[in-house]
């Protein structure tokens, strides 16, 4: 019966979000980030957006010491915590400056020997690569920029370093479309996982990672707050004197992600938006829908003579799909052609040109659908 009930709520939340669309009459948004809410989720910021809950005032204005903020936190940490099933040893941080800034705290916190092995598989991977050997010796052990980045390599038996700190991965690459199908070998190392473009698209063994941070800007909220998941033996104090007080986890843990004004307003969408996900079902509802939405789209580019893919099957995204036409003339015809029609944001990230569209949790099936037909369309029309 409660299986039932979330298939219900679910079509309900999704009818809802059609209306919605129709009524304020909003493009479909594939944009890689920042990206499309849940519509619902939108409605009810609108409806709290002068007075929250009675405050008097928006969450923009409130201090973050009250206890109405304080519960907003405590709200969406629960949250969170329920839909990923986290462990009570692991910490959730809420932190600025997107995922970005973890590229350098990861190394600076976690690395006690110096040393550190990094899998490259696209843009986001390689800028993290690139950031980490600032700070230590960091190994190469696995990349797939021989192909453009358009595979996961084997990660079955990687030559890990025995005095290696941690491995990392950015398990869904945004730009090239790839992401892990399954989790590499660390050989007993501390796994370290990028998950801002898939974060919350399906249901994952947090016990699998030392660390999991995402950008809430692609799948859960507005730009500018990263969410940290770190196992709590790994949060250090006796760290480099030399590393500035605000990159350190543990001042982040100890001060509740309230060491400063945290982006309060990204914190209560994300919260609004975990309670959305609980509301459709969880995570496993959430991975099915996204599967119903991925897997029509490329099926219709293995079948379109003008559209192809530009990732191996294997390794596909559910969340970011890249595909080309024959040209970049072409390409970009599409582009104008899709934008006037009502489908913003299909061009391809300027690093490789294309065109890409981000189905994340909140672009509803109708968009997919709707694209899908309309791409369909303009191939008949220029055949």
């Amino acid at each position: 019966m409660a299986c039932e009930k979330q298939v219900v709520n679910g079509i309900r939340l999704r009818q809802k979000e059609r209306a919605f669309n129709m009524k304020y009459d909003r493009v479909y948004n594939f944009a890689a980030g920042p990206s499309t809410l849940p519509e619902p989720v939108l409605e009810e910021i609108r409806d709290e957006f002068m007075n929250y809950k009675g405050s008097g005032m928006n969450v923009m204005e409130m201090s973050h010491r009250s206890k109405v903020f304080q519960s907003i936190v405590d709200e969406a940490e629960a949250d969170l915590r329920e839909l990923m099933s986290i462990p009570s040893n692991y910490k959730v941080l809420f932190i600025q400056g997107g995922a970005t800034l973890q590229f350098a705290m990861i190394p600076l916190n976690l690395m006690k020997n110096g040393v550190a092995d990094y899998i490259v598989t696209g843009n986001w991977s390689n800028k993290a690569y690139n950031e980490a050997k600032k700070f230590g010796k960091i190994n190469l052990v696995a990349s797939s920029k021989d192909k453009n980045y358009s595979y996961i390599p084997d990660v079955s038996d990687l030559p890990i370093s025995e005095d290696a700190d941690y491995v990392y991965i950015c398990e869904n690459e945004t730009i090239h479309g790839t992401t892990f199908k399954k989790l590499p070998n660390t050989k007993g190392k501390i796994l370290v996982s990028d998950q801002s473009s898939m974060f919350l698209s399906k249901p994952v063994n947090v016990s699998d990672f030392g660390l999991i941070y995402a950008g809430a800007q692609k799948n859960v909220g507005p730009a500018g707050l990263a969410i940290i998941i770190i196992r709590e033996d790994l949060i250090r104090s006796d760290l480099d004197e030399k590393i500035p007080t605000y990159l350190r986890y543990h001042i982040h843990a100890d001060a509740g992600s309230m060491y400063n004004t945290p982006n309060c307003w990204a914190i209560y969408v994300c919260g609004k938006v975990f309670k959305y996900l609980k509301r459709l079902g969880g995570l496993e509802a959430m991975n099915q829908i996204n599967l119903e939405k991925a897997l029509p789209f490329y099926d219709f580019l293995d079948n379109s003579k003008m559209f192809r893919g530009t990732v191996v099957k294997k390794d596909r995204s559910l969340m970011n799909i890249p595909f080309v036409t024959e040209s970049p003339e072409l390409d970009a015809e599409v582009v104008a052609a899709t934008k006037a029609a009502g489908f913003d944001n299909l061009k391809g990230h300027k690093s490789v040109g294309g065109l890409r569209a981000s189905i994340y949790n909140a672009m509803p099936k109708a968009g997919v659908d709707a694209l899908i037909a309309f791409l369909k369309e303009f191939e008949a029309k220029h055949a």
